[in-house]
């Protein structure tokens, strides 16, 4: 039963997020708006007038804050499946790259360090098709210190 509902719920989640970033929603939410402030006059922009668009747009943005982060956490990990994939079938990259998303910050910091070390390799080399590896920045390290 819990595979149903988690099924359901997906399928409701996926939809809503889809209608959210429509033409028709901000049309909507425009409308909304439009008619908040035309009503103003008639509720002498009383504080309960005040209230009902505070309360419908603070429950809004709380619903909505999770479903963005559940589809930027699909959209993320279907990226970072296809790109697992791309470093796992060549030949040249670093297998070592697959699954680094997790690693922990430090992990990623001293990674990030030698991908700058390799950047400023390629900005010496006056050919733009000469290409190097985490493999050679580590030697080339190493090599100042040995």
């Amino acid at each position: 039963m819990k595979h149903k509902s988690n099924n359901f719920f997906e399928k409701v989640a996926h939809k809503v997020t889809a209608f959210s970033g429509s033409t028709l929603a901000f049309v909507i939410a425009v409308s909304l708006i439009a008619v908040w402030v035309i009503t103003g006059p008639v509720f002498q922009f009383s504080d309960t007038w005040q209230l009902v668009i505070n309360t419908g747009t603070t429950i809004i943005t709380f619903l909505m804050v999770f479903l963005i982060q559940r589809a930027q956490n699909k959209d993320s990990r279907a990226v970072h499946l296809k790109l697992n994939e791309l470093v796992a079938s060549l030949k040249g990259p670093s297998n070592r790259l697959v699954d680094v998303e997790s690693l922990t910050e430090e992990e990623l910091e001293v990674l990030s360090k030698f991908y700058k070390h390799l950047a400023v390799m390629a900005k010496k080399e006056r050919n733009m098709s000469v290409s190097h590896s985490i493999e050679e920045a580590q030697s080339l390290h190493k090599s100042k210190y040995n």
